[in-house]
Parts: C-alpha cells; sequence; structure tokens
C-alpha cells in the first residue's frame, strides 16, 4: 500500500509539474516579445533602422517636463532609483553607529532632504568663502583664494587633475587644462547664431540675479554680470575647441615647475601648487599652455573687482542645489530650462541620491550589487566578454590593410586589456569623510574635500591598477587607455521589463555585446585609443603604412558623420565625434561575429517573427533607445564627442553588409550607401 500510495503521488506530482510547465509556457508564448513591441513597422527599417527599432517606444515614452531626454537609460535609471532611496531612507529614519557607512548614507539623505533647515540657514554656511573673497586686497591674493576653493570642489580659473602620466602610465602626474567657465565651452561666448545669442543674453541676466540674491543692489548685480562675462569671454578665447582637445600629443606638455613659471610670469607655482596642497612637486603636465599664458596675464592686468565677481559667482554657482530655493530655482531656470528645455525641476529626492553618488558612490554600490547582481549575472557577462575578444582577436588578423608587424602589436595590446565587470573586488575606505546633520551644503564641501585629497595622494606612489572611477549602478561603460582597461558596471547590462535570464543571446549580443563591450574595446583602437601602447603609454607602435592608411579610414568616418543635420543648420561634429562612432562601428562588427558563434545564431530559428541577426541589430538599437529637446540636442552637438542616438543607430549600421542582407536594404532607401563608401575599419 505504501509502495502503491506512493507511486499514485509521484504520479500526481508529475501530472501538476506537466500543467505547471504548461502553463509557464502558454504564460511565456503570450508575453510579448520585447523588441516586436517596441517596434514602429510602419517605417522601412532601410529608411531609419532607430526609428523602426523604437518608435513605437517613443510613442509611449514621451520626455517628461523635469527632464531634457528620456532612454533606457533614465528607465534603468529610475529602477536604480527606487533601490537606493529605499537604501538612503532607511539610514536616514535608522540611528547608526558614528562614522559607519550606514549612518554618513543617512546624515547624507537627510540633510539633503530637509529643506525647512536649508532655508533657514540661508547662505550662511558659504559666508566664511564670501568673507574671504570680499577680503582680498590685491590681485597678488587671488592664487590662494582659488587654491581653497579648488579644494571645495569649485572649478574657479584653473583645471588641476591628477591622472596617470599618459607617457610613462605607471607614475601619477598632475595635469593642468583649461577650465574657469561658466557656460559649457568657449563656442557658447563666440558663436553668433541666434540660439547661442539667446543663450548668453540669458546667461547675462542669470549672473545679475545670483549676484542679487547674495543680497547686492540690481545696480552692482548688473556691473558684476557685466565683470564675469568680460573675464569669461578672455578665458574662453584663449581655449581650445572641442575638437582639439581629443589630440593627446597636442595636448601633452611636461613642464619643470621653473617652465610653468616662465609661462605665467608673476606666479609662483611652487607656492601656489602648495597652497593647494600638491607639495614638493617637480613638474606638472600642461594641456594647454596658451590658456595658462592668458592666465598670467589676466591675474596682472584685470582688476580686483572682476576677479571678486567672478569667484563669488563661480562659488554660488557651484553648490547652488544644495543652497535655499530662490538659488536653485534660479540654477534651474537657466541650466535647465534655457540650456536643455526642461520645465519642472526633477523629485527632489533624486536629485539628493545624484549628489550622494558623488560624493560616496561606493558606499550606495556595495549595497546595490549585494542584492541585485548575482553571480551568474556577472559571470553570463564576464563570459560574453570573453567572447568579443576573441571576435576581435579574429578581426585583426584577418585585416586586409594592416602589415604583421602591427598587427603583432595590437594582438599583443587586445591580449592586456583588463576586463573589469560588475563591480570592483576591493571597495573604496571612506571612513575619513565626515558627513553629520549640520548643513547639506557643508556635506557636499566636505565630501569634495575628501575626493580632491583622495586623488592628491596618489601623486608619487604606485599607480592602483585594481580601482574603478565609477560606480557599480552607474548605467555607463569607459575604457581607460593609460590602463588598457575596459571597465563595465553592472547596471549597464540591465534592460528594464526584460529579466536577464529571460534575455535571449540575440538582444544581449546586440544590446552588450555590441554597444557596450564591443564598443569599449575599440575604444582601445581608436583615433585617440590607438595611440597608447600595450603598457597604457602615449607612444607610437604603428609602422608608418599602415598610420597612414589607418588615417584615411578615420577621415572617411569623418567625412560621413560630417554630413548629417540634426537641427535647423546644425551638423555633427564628425572631427570631434570620430572616436565614439569608430567604436560604435567596431562593437557592431566585432559582437556580430562573436554572435554567429553562440548555438541561437546557428540554429537560424525565427522568435517573435524575427531571425538571430535583425533580432541582433534590433538588441543594438534597443542599446540606444531614447530622445531629447532640441535645447538638449543643440547643446550636445556643441560640447558632447558622442553623436545623437538615432546617428548611433543609423551612421555605423549604414556600414554593415550583414545589415543590408538582414532587412533587404535597397539602393533607392535612406541608409543605403554604396559599398565604395561604407567605412570598414576593423
Amino acid at each position: 500500500m505504501k509502495n502503491l500510495n506512493n507511486l499514485c503521488y509521484l504520479f500526481i506530482l508529475a501530472g501538476l509539474l506537466v500543467s505547471a510547465c504548461q502553463r509557464k509556457d502558454k504564460e511565456k508564448a503570450q508575453t510579448p516579445d520585447l523588441i516586436s513591441s517596441y517596434r514602429d513597422t510602419t517605417v522601412a527599417p532601410g529608411n531609419d533602422f532607430f526609428q523602426y527599432a523604437n518608435g513605437a517606444w517613443l510613442k509611449k515614452h514621451p520626455i517628461p517636463a523635469s527632464e531634457s531626454n528620456w532612454s533606457i537609460g533614465k528607465e534603468v535609471q529610475n529602477e536604480i532609483y527606487a533601490r537606493l532611496r529605499k537604501i538612503s531612507e532607511t539610514a536616514s529614519f535608522t540611528e547608526g553607529n558614528a562614522g559607519s557607512n550606514e549612518q554618513k548614507i543617512g546624515d547624507f539623505y537627510h540633510t539633503g532632504m530637509d529643506t525647512v533647515s536649508i532655508e533657514k540657514q540661508g547662505i550662511e554656511p558659504l559666508k566664511p568663502e564670501l568673507n574671504r573673497i570680499t577680503a582680498i586686497k590685491s590681485n597678488a591674493e587671488i592664487p590662494t583664494v582659488v587654491a581653497r576653493l579648488q579644494i571645495l570642489g569649485v572649478n574657479a580659473l584653473i583645471g588641476p587633475n591628477v591622472e596617470q602620466d599618459a607617457k610613462n602610465s605607471e607614475q601619477m602626474a598632475l595635469y593642468l587644462w583649461q577650465s574657469g567657465l561658466g557656460l559649457p565651452n568657449r563656442d557658447y561666448y563666440f558663436n553668433n547664431d541666434s540660439r547661442t545669442q539667446n543663450i548668453r543674453k540669458e546667461y547675462g541676466k542669470h549672473l545679475a540675479k545670483m549676484f542679487t540674491l547674495l543680497g547686492q543692489d540690481v545696480a552692482t548685480a548688473k556691473q558684476n554680470s557685466e565683470r564675469v562675462m568680460r573675464l569669461e569671454t578672455s578665458l574662453a578665447k584663449a581655449s581650445r575647441k572641442l575638437e582639439d582637445l581629443r589630440d593627446p600629443y597636442a595636448n601633452y606638455h611636461k613642464m619643470a615647475i621653473s617652465e610653468v613659471n616662465k609661462l605665467t610670469l608673476g606666479i609662483d607655482w611652487q607656492k601656489w601648487l602648495g597652497q593647494m596642497q600638491a607639495q614638493n612637486l617637480d613638474s606638472v603636465i600642461v594641456g594647454q599652455p596658451e590658456f595658462y599664458r592668458t592666465v598670467g596675464q589676466l591675474l596682472k592686468t584685470t582688476p580686483l573687482p572682476d576677479w571678486q565677481a567672478y569667484l563669488q559667482w563661480h562659488l554660488v554657482h557651484a553648490f547652488a542645489e544644495q543652497l535655499p530655493k530662490a538659488f536653485d530655482n534660479e540654477n534651474f531656470r537657466f541650466y535647465g530650462t534655457v540650456m536643455q528645455g526642461r520645465t519642472q525641476q526633477r523629485a527632489r529626492w533624486k536629485r539628493v541620491l545624484d549628489e550622494e553618488e558623488s560624493a560616496m558612490g561606493e558606499v550606495l554600490g556595495k549595497l546595490f550589487v549585494a542584492d541585485y547582481f548575482s553571480p551568474a549575472t556577472k559571470k553570463r557577462y564576464e563570459t560574453m566578454v570573453d567572447n568579443v575578444v576573441a571576435a576581435f582577436r579574429d578581426h585583426i588578423q584577418q585585416l586586409d590593410w594592416m602589415t604583421p608587424p602591427t598587427k603583432e602589436k595590437a594582438l599583443t595590446k587586445l591580449n592586456k586589456i583588463k576586463k573589469k565587470v560588475g563591480y570592483p573586488d576591493k571597495w573604496k575606505d571612506f571612513s575619513a569623510l565626515k558627513i553629520d546633520r549640520s548643513a547639506y551644503v557643508q556635506n557636499v564641501m566636505r565630501a569634495n574635500e575628501w575626493w580632491y585629497r583622495y586623488h592628491l595622494n596618489k601623486l608619487g606612489k604606485p599607480v592602483n591598477r585594481d580601482e574603478w572611477s565609477m560606480t557599480p549602478q552607474t548605467y555607463n561603460a569607459y575604457y581607460n587607455p593609460s590602463n588598457n582597461e575596459i571597465v563595465l558596471p553592472a547596471a549597464i547590462f540591465a534592460i528594464p521589463g526584460l529579466r536577464d535570464e529571460d534575455a535571449d543571446d540575440a538582444i544581449i549580443y546586440g544590446y552588450a555585446g555590441a554597444s557596450t563591450i564591443g564598443h569599449e574595446l575599440t575604444h582601445g583602437f581608436d583615433d585617440q585609443g590607438s595611440q597608447f601602447d600595450a603598457q597604457g603609454n602615449l607612444k607610437n607602435w604603428w609602422a608608418p603604412q599602415d598610420q597612414t592608411l589607418f588615417k584615411k579610414k578615420v577621415n572617411e568616418i569623418v567625412k560621413q558623420f560630417n554630413g548629417y543635420v540634426v537641427l535647423d543648420s546644425l551638423r555633427v561634429n564628425g572631427k570631434a565625434t570620430a572616436g565614439e562612432n569608430i567604436a560604435d562601428l567596431g562593437g557592431i562588427v566585432i559582437a556580430l561575429d562573436a554572435f554567429k558563434k553562440t548555438e541561437q545564431y546557428q540554429k537560424g530559428e525565427k522568435m517573435g517573427g524575427l531571425t538571430p541577426t535583425q533580432r541582433y541589430f534590433l538588441g543594438y538599437a534597443l542599446g540606444w533607445q531614447g530622445h531629447q529637446r532640441a535645447e538638449r540636442l543643440a547643446q550636445q552637438i556643441l560640447t558632447d564627442v558622442h553623436s545623437p542616438a538615432n546617428l548611433r543607430v543609423n551612421g555605423p549600421l549604414a556600414d554593415v553588409p550583414e545589415f543590408y542582407q538582414a532587412f533587404n536594404v535597397q539602393p533607392n532607401q535612406q541608409l543605403y550607401r554604396p559599398d565604395s563608401l561604407r567605412v570598414k575599419i576593423w
């Protein structure tokens, strides 16, 4: 009887399992295929693949009033915000042990959300620094105050930064870069199109308004606004254009301190660097000597009241979002509405989380990955990285334009690329960072000072090649040429509404393999990255004839993207965006070959009515799903080395033969490019 009962039980259990499996399969079959549901099938893929792939999603996801753009990255960020809000709110209501990460998270979040205290305090937390500026008696004292502001995170006048020496990646060096502008870059001070002229006009109004909020009368505020504009225009005139900043050799000038003194007559750099807490340096790397020559001249010739107005402005500008509502709102009016077209502020809790991320993002990251990035997911993407690297290796070996000696060096560099996936093995120690409930702006200042000293402390010490420069919850990735590494944070692999285990390889190889992994790998071999060797040093490893052919191919992609008009008469800057465009194209063709080795591709079965190759290209387009306001787009064209999202899809795909085959692209369609014009690099 016992055996019979067990047998009956097994039959019943088997029946239940079959029924459950059938139900699960039925539910899965009834669930709309994600990438199919996003398509706008009224658009021919060969005319506008970006719109074809994402059109339905764009219609269902209008840009919120509080945003300048909306994208899949924003959707991922929203999910992350919800998780980090829960962590931060819990910490703010819990009395953590003094000095613990929980106490710091809770106190930081509390002060950011405590608007009553912020209004009561007014500008009192800034008074010591404002008084320091008012007390300046002569131009000779200006560098001392600038040094103090730099430590607090105010980017006034100069741009000191600690990075690996581009020509000796085993050493950290102090770089001096052009800086000190309130508008995004030099072009905003000189371009004469109506859009930019209006921005300059509104910027003048914004400056005056911020000065009145500091307590100045209208006439004085207007006069100080003109002073700032005049001084910043002089700095802008000495600044290089966006595309000119991408040449690593042209922006590398290692100088002894005595040489920098001669470049900027009248400035004692040993003393000034000491005031910035950079002691006993014998040399620095100056990015743009002409800018620093101008700094030296302006410190001698510009009247003291101009400098005081300039320093007051940059101080209040740096901390406007942590000050009372009047400052915060005016800052948003100009930088949010005029510059980006947003009509509402983002929720305060999101903005406080952004500051918390800047202050101690790895503290949040450690808690984030423990709950939201499984070992199985990490393993999947580590394997994918290896597969994409293998495909890139095959591409290099098969190149018909590169000679064997250069191929050998390229393969050596590829094989030495360090791959960081998900999150760091060792987390930063924030024990020395003081966070309390005294004032929001003071917490931000102390965090800025902690980071300033953290980076400065690297000078004279071995390079930490295990460090991450992005947190795991960041929807982004990067290639670091000095470390010869790709860094892929956990969040970059997330797809809203689709669990990782439910995503087929075609989507993942397009979404993560092409637009992220292959993209970042290719950065090691784009027009900038290709100038660094396998050890991460700025050094030419190319045979002359290979370098000539490579530059010719780069010029082809520059010409292609120069031809795209995106807004009124604004065109993509092909030279400034060349590196990203090369990486987009390289990522697509390399990850496609990696995908061709998967079981899904080799079976060739359709899913959601789409072939594996079609799904791959749709997966790639998914990574750039999004749209933006005209104001934000105009700003991107002038300030960003990335092309607009639609052209990051349509541009490179127009050069890929498999795309033509997958979607039957014909000569009469808009994306069609004759074979002779299609760019092929990697």
